[in-house]
């Protein structure tokens, strides 16, 4: 990846934010409803984009470790 430190930080704002649109209405996952069950994909494949962009300003800031 040739993205820099303050392009990922900007990338995990933005999707933290976005997460934090997501989760106001969120009440998981109710049974039979196929929008309930794509929100909820919607909202774990947020979580882990920003999981991933953590770990990779992570890595950047802390090269040795």
């Amino acid at each position: 990846m040739n993205e820099s430190l303050l392009e990922l930080k900007q990338k995990l704002q933005k999707y933290e934010e976005l997460l934090a649109k997501k989760m106001k209405g969120y009440r998981g996952i109710i049974h039979e409803s196929a929008l309930s069950e794509l929100r909820h994909s919607e909202v774990m494949v947020l979580r882990d984009m920003i999981r991933q962009l953590k770990e990779e300003i992570f890595k950047r800031e802390h090269p040795t470790e």
